[in-house]
């Protein structure tokens, strides 16, 4: 004989989302502006959307490194030293080119300010530490 259908259980959905948690990225106009800076010529999508991969990649791996130098420093907060000795082992900071001198090459003046410390008139020295 029939049968009567049986609606099906749903399960119920709690609060949370069932998505993976998203990780903030580096907007994709920060990343053109930067490579344009550089380049200075024209880059295909299919060229930038390889750029944009491969700095995720490497903004990710720079992360990973300076916590894992936090962490093993026994620290829960990333400071200038730890990015020195990253830097350092990138072959990017030796002794003929310190920190200093890449943030007065490559940064502008606005950066420059706010990461190298000035003397100003009335004795001042900005930023403040």
């Amino acid at each position: 004989p029939l049968r009567l259908l049986q609606p099906k259980t749903v399960p119920k959905r709690l609060g949370t989302s069932q998505r993976k948690p998203h990780e903030p990225q580096v907007p994709r106009s920060l990343i053109k502006e930067i490579f344009r800076h550089f380049v200075k010529m024209p880059v295909t999508r299919e060229a930038f959307k390889i750029i944009e991969k491969c700095s995720e990649r490497y903004f990710k791996q720079l992360s990973d490194d300076l916590e894992a130098y936090a962490h093993h420093a026994g620290r829960k907060t990333v400071e200038v030293a730890d990015l020195e000795v990253l830097m350092r082992r990138q072959g990017l900071v030796t002794d003929k080119m310190p920190l200093n001198v890449l943030i007065e090459r490559y940064l502008p003046l606005e950066y420059r300010k706010l990461l190298i410390p000035i003397a100003v008139s009335g004795n001042k020295v900005i930023p403040c530490k």
